[in-house]
């Protein structure tokens, strides 16, 4: 009888079996059981990369179905249904826009809003090139606003630009693309407050015609038969009625966010991550958010190549200033981020930023340690309109020149020299200020230059280095002969004796006399509208 077949074990054969089983066991299943490490443990072995330290200028699509309506402001879809914004003026025209364009918020809500939204002209390709012929060293997509509605392939939940409205992968598009051009590329999250956010969609009208009469957040599923949202429910876009918030409905809530974002980490792998909140979304569930970004950098660089901003400054993480930037040179490197209108392109804005406010604060940001994240608003069809279109390229005309002085610097001792250095106060619009608490006016978030800013003294100067070479950037240069004190003799933070000054552009010779009190620089000319002037040092 064939000793296979015997009823006894054959330890040989045992032993063969086992060795087969091992060798079928995938390396993949034998990586996956490795403990992976804690957040505080990549938090402490933390360093923002060097890719972000050196990119400097990113290009960011804060873009969504708010973009559908042409009026209203950045938070349309909370403001239409307001009849009383209070102080958030600017969403004052949300509610009587939509009521005259779509109809009443009961019977015409934001669901169907963003049923509007086709992005049929959406070309992510277009968009990333496009950004990277001006400037851009980091692409950044809004993945979710405050709206809860999600611009990926979202298989935890349902309003999604995938399954409700462009029926595309937003997300997905924007990271191919982004691969292609050779880009680092990141994504924002900003879902942390939809529900105290939306309140105000399960309310009604106050007075008229329509008082009293609920608003469609208050539909249920079924209410969706036989219309274009059948077998969707309401709910799991406004989420649950205030009165029905139990701590069990938000534990639920929380657990979702985690399962959509440990999935748009995992499924886009993406270099930056932006979650807009004070801290880690919902607390140890941000965290755990961060720390599978980092370890997915680990495990991919060997290194953590990745970031995870925040507002506020945290162990491990890099800090973001909304629509302002630092007031003082900062130790470790930081990101300032601003847009052109209202965070979604309306047409009843003004500009906030032009060319010259742009390259304002991204100076401002690098002589600081920190980088700019520029929100290009697009049109809701994904085309970019056109004074925008005309904005970004002079902002990329002046970094095809002057680049050297922003790309891959660092800061000198002090960041500049001017009248504002020296403690003349930033002056801001309350206009440009939105809901800013006065706290905020006064601190560095909502700080920013705009169109409507004052334009910075003609002595003002930033400054930033590479390496042995010396950048002063002239922020609004005029003829005629100024002095910066930093660079006299006498100086604390003197670099030494100055050998020349080049002017960048066109490689001019510029004079200039270093005394005990300062440096003398004798400006020539400036034709047309004063954009900072970068000036090279070279020293003895």
């Amino acid at each position: 009888m064939n000793r296979f077949f015997t009823n006894k074990p054959n330890p040989s054969f045992l032993k063969m079996v086992l060795l087969c089983l091992v060798l079928l066991v995938p390396v993949e299943s034998a990586l996956a059981q490795e403990k992976e490490e804690s957040w505080d443990k990549l938090a402490n072995q933390y360093e923002c990369p060097k890719w972000f330290r050196d990119a400097k200028f990113g290009i960011w699509f804060h873009w969504g179905p708010q973009s559908v309506p042409e009026q209203g402001g950045g938070w349309y879809a909370r403001h239409m249904y307001m009849q009383d914004v209070g102080k958030q003026k600017f969403g004052k025209m949300a509610y009587p826009y939509h009521l005259q364009t779509y109809g009443h918020p009961s019977q015409f809500g934001f669901k169907d809003v963003i049923n509007l939204w086709k992005a049929e002209n959406f070309d992510a390709e277009y968009l990333v090139n496009f950004s990277k012929e001006n400037g851009a060293k980091y692409i950044v997509a809004l993945a979710n606003h405050h709206d809860h509605y999600d611009l990926f392939d979202s298989s935890f939940h349902p309003w999604n630009s995938v399954n409700v409205g462009p029926k595309k992968d937003i997300i997905g598009a924007f990271e191919k693309a982004t691969r292609k051009a050779h880009l680092k590329f990141g994504v924002t999250s900003h879902d942390d407050r939809f529900l105290n956010w939306w309140e105000p969609a399960f309310g009604s009208d106050k007075t008229g015609g329509k008082a009293g009469i609920p608003y469609d957040a208050r539909l249920k599923k079924a209410d969706g038969k036989g219309l274009w949202w059948e077998g969707l429910d309401p709910a799991d876009l406004y989420g649950p009625a205030p009165e029905n918030r139990t701590p069990e409905t938000i534990e639920k809530i929380k657990k979702n966010w985690l399962e959509r974002h440990l999935e748009l980490v995992n499924k886009y792998k993406p270099d930056l991550l932006y979650n807009d909140g004070l801290n880690f979304t919902y607390g140890e569930y941000g965290k755990e958010v961060a720390r599978k970004l980092y370890s997915n950098s680990l495990k991919q660089n060997g290194t953590i190549d990745a970031v995870m901003l925040l507002k506020r400054k945290e162990k491990g993480t890099v800090n973001e200033v909304e629509s302002g930037g630092s007031n003082t040179l900062r130790d470790e490197p930081w990101q300032s981020e601003i847009t052109f209108t209202d965070w979604f392109y309306k047409k009843d804005r003004h500009l906030t930023h032009n060319a010259r406010t742009i390259l304002e604060m991204l100076i401002e940001a690098v002589s600081k340690n920190g980088n700019l994240l520029l929100s290009m608003e697009l049109n809701p069809d994904g085309t970019i309109p056109y004074e925008i279109k005309e904005v970004v390229k002079t902002v990329g005309g002046w970094l095809k020149i002057n680049g050297e002085a922003i790309y891959g610097t660092r800061p000198w001792k002090v960041y500049g020299d001017g009248k504002s250095v020296r403690g003349e106060k930033v002056e801001t619009v309350e206009g440009e200020l939105r809901n800013a608490t006065d706290s905020q006016k006064q601190g560095e978030h909502f700080n920013q230059r705009t169109t409507a800013t004052p334009a910075f003294s003609t002595d003002e100067v930033r400054f930033t280095t590479k390496g042995n070479d010396f950048y002063i950037i002239v922020m609004n240069p005029s003829k005629g002969e100024f002095v910066i004190p930093s660079f006299g003799k006498s100086s604390k933070v003197n670099p030494g004796n100055l050998k020349t000054l080049i002017q960048i552009y066109d490689g001019r010779t510029i004079w200039f006399k270093q005394t005990q009190e300062g440096l003398n620089i004798n400006m020539p000319a400036v034709n047309g509208e004063s954009y900072p002037i970068v000036l090279k040092a070279t020293f003895k």
